[in-house]
């Protein structure tokens, strides 16, 4: 591993005449030449538009170009962005990023310069407001004056804006505005509310106050990393608040990553009422225009703080001064398409080299975390208890052999008998229940009762999951999303309605609920039923305001959330995430186990949890019973070692996909011949992958096992440049895979 601080600013910035080396966000591993205009100031960082391949894109300054290039054939700089440069400190991380993961370093930038929209320059942006009295001659209809009183005291606002404060459609807004009730004005830039560090100052309790003042202490005192050890509901959130406060304080700027930006409804209102305003927000689901308009303000400086998925670590932050990962085991910061990066680890590079703190909270560290506390390279602070008097919930194991789910009027069970007198008995004391199934749709499978013909994805080797959510059957695949309505024949057989689905998923478990407890008030929680950050926000309301009897979600629910009112949460299948051989299974399991029974008895009321198990003297689900998390890690940390695996080992694996199989299986045996196996380097495969056919791909695994120290990328780097690739087949490197797909 390259250290940060051996990487190039760039070199001494190109005068107006000169050359200047430019990065553009494509896949190209190489810096490309171009000439300055004179009287044009390209310093290094300098965002640019230059043509490439006969069209203009936006790249980056690196710095003055080595030359060697004829001179004729050198292109020009045809503009320099109005925008901040990008600082030397992202430059660098983005080097760093693109050495790391053997990622073209444009493809790196592609992620930094990833709205171009921000580059540009805006034609005014236009809005109405009301004019000073109503014009003589003009119409007063009903939705006219509707909108004059909307209007009233209001700032200009665009006309769709306008239209929709009024409740009245956009040609209402067109016709006053033609008629001069309203009038043009130009619109100033969007603004971005400033929290204030001192706006609501938090009453916390002594180790919550411990371990705020060593936080804030860190802030403007160079490079550190310290876990934030929490058990659930022990306030790490309003810990690590008085380290974003300490920042503001300071003029800085900071970030926080989430593992899943739909889940931060309740994370938002807390930091509102703590700092008086609300942060940025940056994720996918932004309108075109509002991620714009981000990304201009966080260049700017005029974002102060930002919460947002693993992207935003690319973000072209003007004086960063802290990074937060919330929940940072989460499996959600690994970055599994394009450029693959693990965004905690990546957001830990990123403070080095700007010489920041960063901050990792938990209540279920990573391995790898735990590993660099415990070799002082991480500090840590624990909040072993939880906040305001409320105590850990009491976890019990139901043996699913001993007590089978019994049939009903619905069909099978799913819910065991004393899981079943749980719920009712919660009920009754107006409670409520969550259950938890990590598994979405109505069924994982359906197959052919006469056959045995099982529907499956024809583009991957996948199960299709059977779907029905109110709207009747259908089929879809959650690797590539092909979808279908249930057949009514089958395919292989030909025999009619004959079509059944096998194991449960939320629906179904719905279905069963909805029959045991028919006053029940139900909800689902999952990706297809609560869809984007606003869905997902209202659902949790809803829990929180004590609208739902019984909860049933997914992984969703077991993150961060507080529901006042919920005593007890049923894990419907805790074996479910222990299959199939995944070096980090048990501990994902645990880690999602843990974190989905802390959402019982977070308040004044005790809570209670059950696991429904067929093994339960497994060690994550005898750990869990304990509450003896120590004793789980100490044994999974022995195991790991003993093998040489993460965090004791290095690991990076080869995808190889193809259009054929034929094809992917030859080039693949041909990657694995030409293994140098020296070092200490171990190579397995190839094999083909779990998912053999992924998206029309025909895809085989290999995968190389090193000591701590070796670093791997020269190793792989000279390994396939000495393989010929068939321009038809693609071969990606997972640095440090997280999946075994």
């Amino acid at each position: 591993m390259i250290a940060p601080s051996a990487i190039s600013d760039g070199g001494a910035p190109p005068a107006g005449g000169g050359r200047a080396a430019v990065c553009v966000p494509l896949p190209l591993a190489t810096l490309y030449d171009y000439r300055v205009p004179a009287g044009m100031d390209a310093p290094p960082g300098a965002v640019v538009r230059v043509p490439v391949g006969g069209r203009a894109v936006w790249g980056v300054v690196w710095g003055a170009a080595e030359g060697g290039l004829e001179e004729r054939r050198v292109k020009d700089v045809l503009q320099v962005s109005a925008r901040p440069p990008f600082p030397a400190a992202l430059r660098r991380f983005i080097d760093w990023v693109a050495d790391y993961t053997m990622s073209p370093k444009g493809a790196v930038l592609r992620m930094a310069l990833s709205v171009p929209a921000a580059l540009e320059d805006d034609a005014p942006a236009w809005g109405v407001a009301r004019g000073a009295a109503w014009p003589q001659g003009a119409r007063r209809t009903a939705a006219r004056q509707k909108l004059w009183e909307a209007l009233a005291g209001c700032p200009p606002l665009p006309q769709a804006e306008a239209a929709r404060r009024a409740g009245v459609g956009a040609a209402v807004v067109s016709a006053l505005l033609a008629e001069g009730g309203l009038v043009r004005v130009a619109l100033p830039p969007r603004r971005f509310a400033e929290p204030e560090g001192t706006a609501a100052p938090p009453v916390l309790g002594p180790a919550q106050a411990v371990a705020a003042a060593a936080l804030a202490k860190g802030i403007g005192a160079g490079f550190s990393v310290t876990l934030l050890d929490g058990v659930t509901g022990s306030g790490k959130t309003e810990v690590y608040f008085e380290a974003i406060a300490e920042a503001l304080a300071q003029g800085r700027q900071a970030l926080v990553l989430v593992p899943e930006i739909a889940l931060t409804a309740q994370w938002l209102g807390r930091f509102e009422r703590r700092f008086g305003a609300a942060p940025a927000v940056w994720h996918s689901e932004l309108s075109p225009a509002l991620r714009r308009d981000t990304w201009r303000a966080v260049a700017d400086g005029r974002v102060r703080v930002l919460i947002g998925a693993r992207s935003a670590l690319f973000l072209p932050f003007s004086d960063l001064g802290l990074i937060v990962v919330d929940e940072e085991h989460e499996a959600a910061f690994k970055q599994e398409e394009g450029v693959i990066y693990q965004g905690r680890d990546m957001a830990v590079v990123r403070a080095r080299i700007a010489e920041i703190p960063a901050v990792l909270a938990s209540a279920t560290p990573s391995l790898e975390t735990l590993a660099n506390v415990r070799a002082g390279r991480y500090a840590a602070l624990a909040l072993p208890d939880r906040h305001g008097g409320a105590v850990l919930p009491a976890v019990s194991v139901i043996d699913l052999r001993a007590a089978p789910p019994e049939k009903g009027d619905w069909g099978r069970g799913w819910l065991a008998p004393p899981l079943v007198a749980a719920i009712a008995e919660t009920m009754e004391k107006g409670e409520q229940t969550l259950l938890f199934l990590n598994r979405r749709g109505y069924a994982p499978l359906t197959l052919c009762r006469c056959c045995g013909h099982r529907l499956q994805c024809p583009r991957c080797t996948a199960w299709l999951v059977e779907h029905r959510n109110g709207r009747g059957a259908r089929l879809q695949c959650h690797h590539c999303g092909y979808a279908a309505p249930l057949p009514e024949t089958c395919p292989s057989c030909g025999a009619e309605a004959s079509f059944v689905p096998c194991g449960p998923g939320v629906e179904r478990l719905d279905e069963e609920v909805a029959a045991r407890f028919p006053a029940a008030r139900r909800l689902i929680l999952s990706s297809d039923h609560a869809a984007g950050p606003a869905a997902m926000a209202a659902a949790l309301a809803r829990i929180a305001a004590g609208e739902v009897d019984v909860a049933i979600g997914t992984q969703v629910v077991a993150k961060g959330h507080h529901f006042p009112g919920l005593t007890l949460v049923g894990v419907v299948d805790a074996d479910l995430g222990l299959a199939g051989g995944d070096l980090r299974a048990a501990e994902h399991t645990y880690q999602l186990l843990h974190q989905v029974a802390g959402r019982a008895g977070r308040a004044a009321r005790p809570g209670r949890v059950l696991l429904q198990s067929y093994d339960p003297a497994q060690p994550v689900i005898a750990a869990l019973a304990a509450g003896d998390r120590d004793s789980f890690v100490a044994a999974e940390q022995a195991s790991r070692r003993a093998l040489g695996m993460p965090p004791y080992g290095r690991l990076a694996a080869l995808i190889v996909a193809a259009p054929s199989e034929e094809m992917a299986a030859r080039t693949a045996a041909e990657i694995g011949r030409a293994f140098p196996g020296d070092a200490g380097a171990r190579l397995y495969g190839p094999a083909p992958a779990v998912l053999s056919r992924l998206r029309g791909w025909s895809r085989f695994r290999l995968l190389v096992a090193a000591p701590r120290g070796l670093r791997l990328q020269p190793l792989l780097r000279a390994w396939l440049a000495a393989v010929p690739i068939p321009r038809a087949v693609r071969v990606k490197v997972d640095i440090d895979p997280y999946g075994f797909m």
